[in-house]
């Protein structure tokens, strides 16, 4: 619009100036006549001047005279095209712009006045969920224990040995014949042993406890558990695929390098083609691994049960070495204690009894794998409790089971 206005100015301009330039040539014209008339009409006067030179200069005024008039009606002509533009940029063109400058300022107003309105409404749906959220958060809080989940970890970390006994004194001076028995004032063999173990290391009952997050992703729930290793499977094969990609791209520069030695030394490459070699192996054993994992836990995942830490025979929690390592190789570790292996007597037809229900308070799609979809006030009956993944495991009057966000539903357990 702005261009509009500045084009048509220019128009108003160029017709000024055309409007100009006539009026000084009718006026420069005007006053050429004048004195070719003036001329004239002395000639016309002068008694030595003869009859020849009186009509020259009365044709000379007479053709100024007549320049002079078309000036006059060329400048008149301009004159009234610049009045008539001139009227038509101030009444016509120029209040069409501006109202057209001004059609746009109240769509701006009106489109901004839209957005605030929909910001207003989009804050008022989501701050009762952002509501909710902090009323989990806050039940969440209130809810902790402190006491079990410093007990948890003393569980998960204690050594299990005994404390050991004073040491005793060794009396020297009485030449006691070491050989021909071991003494009662000698340490007793088994704590020394226990410490000889661990001289070289820094006193272990303070060694920061490895994280339980295990590499075949055995901690989390069978859907989870699933989906994260097909997750690493994808990364792997993706990586193995680029690996595979720079070996061939190398092999190629290798063969140009041996039939043009002067681009460049075939054995400069060794060291990039053995090293990508190497990775290829490493990332096949990785694939091979993962894929072991996923068949395993697709096997049968259904049949995964939660299961508190596990506990020896007499009660005691399982026994850690110094190191970190099982007192007994039969021990379970327990970083994999969160979970069950699968029961061999386990049946599919066996359903587990629901432990509560739940409200949906929102609407879920159970789109991925191992989830089940609910709506905004549907009631489902708890078979397993959210083990602290956020999920919880539920089942509809028709049977369907899956897993749930435990943040998108009210639980009630049975007592």
């Amino acid at each position: 619009y702005l261009l509009e206005a500045k084009k048509a100015q220019q128009c108003l301009e160029s017709t000024y100036k055309q409007l100009d330039s006539s009026k000084k040539r009718f006026e420069r014209e005007w006053r050429e006549a004048e004195r070719a008339a003036q001329y004239a009409e002395k000639t016309d006067q002068d008694i030595n001047a003869t009859k020849a030179d009186v009509e020259k200069a009365k044709q000379q005024a007479h053709m100024r005279a007549r320049v002079a008039e078309e000036c006059k009606n060329d400048y008149a002509s301009h004159l009234q095209k610049y009045n008539k533009e001139q009227s038509q940029f101030y009444f016509n063109d120029m209040p069409v712009i501006f109202n057209k400058l001004q059609n746009l300022d109240e769509r701006r107003i009106q489109k901004l006045a839209q957005g605030y309105i929909l910001f207003s409404d989009t804050e008022k749906h989501v701050m009762p969920i952002i509501g909710k959220c902090l009323e989990g958060i806050t039940k969440a809080g209130t809810n902790v224990n402190e006491k079990n989940d410093t007990m948890v970890v003393i569980e998960q970390n204690k050594s299990g040995f005994e404390r050991p006994g004073d040491v005793e004194f060794e009396d020297y001076s009485q030449g006691i014949n070491r050989a021909s028995s071991d003494s009662s004032l000698g340490t007793p063999k088994g704590h020394m042993d226990i410490l000889g173990k661990n001289k070289s290391k820094n006193f272990w009952l303070f060694k920061r406890s490895k994280p339980t997050v295990m590499e075949d992703f055995g901690h989390l729930p069978p859907e989870q558990r699933r989906k994260r290793l097909q997750q690493k499977l994808e990364e792997i094969s993706k990586e193995l695929q680029k690996e595979a990609d720079q070996s061939e791209a190398l092999g190629k520069m290798k063969d140009v390098y041996e039939k043009n030695p002067q681009m460049g030394d075939p054995a400069s490459l060794a060291t990039q083609i053995s090293q990508t070699s190497q990775n290829i192996e490493r990332l096949r054993g990785e694939l091979n691994k993962y894929e072991t994992w996923l068949s395993e836990a697709g096997v049968r995942g259904d049949a995964l049960r939660y299961r508190a830490h596990s506990f020896n025979n007499n009660g005691a929690h399982e026994v850690l070495s110094p190191d970190a390592a099982h007192s007994d190789e039969s021990t379970p570790d327990p970083s994999q204690a969160i979970y069950a292996e699968f029961d061999d007597d386990f049946e599919d037809e066996e359903r587990a009894a629901p432990i509560g229900k739940c409200t949906a308070m929102y609407n879920f799609p159970g789109a991925s794998e191992g989830t089940i979809s609910m709506e905004e006030g549907e009631v489902l009956a708890v078979v397993e409790e959210d083990k602290g993944d956020g999920w919880t495991r539920v089942r509809r009057h028709n049977g369907d089971e899956g897993y749930i966000p435990t943040s998108y539903v009210t639980i009630t357990l049975n007592k």
